[in-house]
């Protein structure tokens, strides 16, 4: 049984080599879109053909008013296993299978060292310096000694928590429910919120958004940071509060600099304030997107669409999380 399949956002146009798509599903038709399509009308005139649809983790959300229009599509199939971007529930009224797939869970907390040390060690700068002929102008920031303050200490948060201790930090973390065992578990204190924010020297943020999150660093978080201090957010841009870091960032002194690698919207648009804010350093959601990630998600999809053309009952990976 041969399908119709669309491969949605693939940016570096590598979908097709990252799994074995001819082989595993013969037959079988897969278009692959390098350009993110933003316009709901466009996208729905775009996916109008196909029967199954490969999303690439939120990049393009499907709400019932998209769903709705898409009568041939069958199977819808996410990277990872939770996307907040899907309407489950209009999924589940219009007969419409979504599955997920396997991820690689370190290349989060790998780019976020990557830009703590950007940060610190003022690496952009320092490159576009050299490249214009210049040579040393600033000195670096230590992490040895210092306080590492992590917001959320679950499986990404615990990991850049041990990496911290790695470098000598002392680290401290928070969440809403986090207890002094868990924290101890990754070499970590469990301080208050205010605390966290007014000690440490690097802010680190891998909460998971949701109704309690959404704006949780704000005017006073900022406020109370050290005038050294760097932020970096990896997680989800709306945890924070985009006027309070835009004001911060424009009209404050602190935090000393900001990373991140989420936005409100994405891609980021070229006319975005954040593009020309100062004391930033910004990465284009790229934490997941490492080879190895990329392999086990395609290929994990591949799995998925063979495993229900022949049993459209039985999912491989069916996803769990809910729309929001």
């Amino acid at each position: 049984m041969s399908v119709s399949i669309a491969v949605l956002d693939d940016y570096q146009q590598v979908a097709p080599a990252m799994a074995d798509w001819s082989g595993q599903l013969p037959g079988s038709s897969v278009t692959c879109f390098d350009r993110h399509i933003a316009d709901e009308d466009e996208l729905v005139a775009a996916l109008a053909p196909f029967e199954v649809i490969v999303a690439m983790r939120e990049r393009t959300p499907f709400p019932r008013t998209v769903l709705e229009r898409l009568p041939k599509l069958r199977l819808l199939v996410t990277t990872g296993m939770r996307n907040a971007s899907f309407d489950l529930a209009a999924a589940a009224d219009l007969g419409i299978t979504v599955c997920g797939t396997r991820a690689h869970s370190p290349g989060t907390s790998e780019l976020t060292w990557a830009l703590i040390l950007g940060l610190l060690r003022d690496v952009g700068a320092a490159d576009a310096r050299m490249r214009a002929g210049g040579w040393q102008s600033t000195i670096a920031q230590d992490l040895d000694g210092e306080v590492l303050g992590v917001v959320g200490l679950g499986r990404l948060g615990g990991r850049v928590a041990t990496i911290g201790a790695a470098f000598g930090m002392d680290v401290v973390a928070w969440s809403p429910n986090l207890t002094h065992e868990r924290a101890a578990e990754h070499g970590a204190r469990l301080v208050s919120k205010e605390e966290l924010f007014a000690g440490a020297k690097v802010v680190t943020v891998h909460m998971v958004l949701s109704d309690r999150s959404r704006g949780l660093i704000g005017a006073p978080e900022l406020a109370a940071m050290r005038e050294d201090a760097y932020l970096v957010n990896t997680s989800r841009f709306p945890i924070l509060d985009a006027e309070a870091l835009r004001a911060a960032l424009t009209t404050g002194s602190r935090p000393a600099g900001v990373a991140l690698d989420v936005y409100d919207t994405e891609p980021l648009p070229a006319g975005h304030w954040l593009r020309t804010a100062p004391r930033t350093l910004l990465s284009p959601h790229m934490g997941y997107v490492t080879e190895k990630t990329y392999r086990i998600f395609y290929a994990d999809a591949v799995e998925d669409i063979a495993a229900f053309l022949t049993d459209p009952t039985a999912p491989v990976r069916p996803l769990t999380g809910q729309y929001t």
